[in-house]
């Protein structure tokens, strides 16, 4: 089977997974040059999948594995009540997860080490015809920072038990690092992708791959901030894509050019107010303020209120103990996903190890 053979293949969806070529060659195939393109998150789902950390290379704590583990179930089992999850994890692992899981969640015996799904996990891309396939990204643990053994391989374990087709264009790179409003808009920082420890070449050039992937025709590049956490700032822990035309940016309250986080918060904020989708529309902007007196007071808890998660009929948020931010956090996510129930929830553990729970969820579009 030659290169042209595959894409002809891929592009008509006759075949459940796309083949390596002779001599272990990848063939480099674009989602969007077939079609494809990232649905927006708020559209229907058919499930959400999350992952089972156990890595005790990672987590070397038993006592505070359990803990982020309960945080994993709690996101989980708040998800179920709203449409089907499955928890990827090897078998082994679940007989002792069933005591903490909804028996109503479903579980793949995929083997995992952490807990990152929207990184790890399958990309979905959909065509005009509702038909679905997966993207590959090659997670490499950020830039080869953590193991992955087990997540790397993750993507394409779920292609292959969906029986769907994988697109695989060389992109190295992680979902929470991009923002799609399923309209061909794409938002990321520079820092996750034109980056050494992922990819070579210029921002042009990482940029088309992405678009390639991802599907779209245009990215609002931000630089976010190299080497100052284990993502090199993913978008999503700042920014999301409320719908087409509109994003939900968290600040702190005041602009402080000494202080690297705010510099770049703001920084990304500054390009995106003076920025347009890719219809030519000005992007309208909706603030939201840091929390500030919160319950963990660590200088690498991620606080992020914008990392949340649509699922069918209900948008899941955390709090994190500072009772006003949280309130006003509930109440501005309520007037941007009208018709949904807001559900916050305590995911400290979860903010303790440098994500949220956007960052543990990826969904499968209906």
């Amino acid at each position: 089977m030659n290169r042209r053979q595959i894409v002809e293949i891929a592009a008509g969806l006759t075949v459940t997974m796309i083949m390596t070529l002779p001599g272990n060659a990848k063939p480099a195939l674009s989602a969007r040059s077939n079609g494809f393109r990232m649905p927006e998150e708020s559209d229907k789902h058919l499930r959400t999948f999350m992952q089972w950390p156990v890595n005790r290379e990672v987590y070397q704590d038993m006592v505070f594995l359990n803990m982020v583990q309960q945080s994993v179930a709690d996101i989980a089992n708040t998800i179920v009540e709203f449409e089907p999850v499955v928890m990827l994890m090897d078998a082994g692992f679940e007989k002792s997860a069933r005591r903490k899981l909804n028996s109503n969640i479903e579980i793949w015996n995929i083997a995992t080490d952490d807990l990152w799904c929207r990184d790890s996990g399958p990309i979905f891309v959909k065509n005009e015809n509702a038909q679905l396939a997966i993207s590959q990204v090659n997670f490499n643990g950020w830039g080869n920072k953590q193991v992955h053994d087990n997540d790397g391989k993750v993507a394409a374990k779920v292609a292959e038990q969906l029986e769907l087709p994988v697109f695989n264009n060389e992109l190295v790179g992680e979902g929470g690092g991009v923002e799609s409003d399923g309209a061909g808009t794409l938002m990321a920082h520079e820092s996750s992708w034109v980056n050494a420890n992922r990819n070579g070449g210029t921002r042009n050039e990482v940029g088309k791959l992405l678009l390639e992937a991802i599907g779209g025709e245009k990215i609002i590049w931000a630089p976010g901030r190299k080497g100052e956490d284990v993502t090199d700032y993913h978008i999503d822990a700042l920014v999301r894509f409320v719908r087409p035309g509109v994003v939900l940016i968290q600040l702190p309250e005041f602009r402080d050019e000494s202080e690297q986080w705010s510099r770049a918060a703001f920084q990304t904020f500054d390009i995106l107010k003076n920025s347009t989708d890719a219809r030519g529309n000005k992007l309208e902007t909706v603030i939201i303020s840091d929390p500030f007196d919160i319950r963990v007071k660590s200088p690498d808890f991620v606080s992020s209120y914008v990392n949340y998660y649509v699922c069918n009929g209900a948008v899941i948020a955390a709090e994190f103990g500072d009772r006003e931010k949280d309130a006003m956090a509930v109440e501005v996510l309520g007037k941007l996903y009208p018709g949904r129930e807001i559900i916050s929830l305590n995911i400290d553990p979860v903010g303790e190890v440098g994500g949220g729970i956007h960052c543990t969820t990826q969904q499968q579009p209906a």
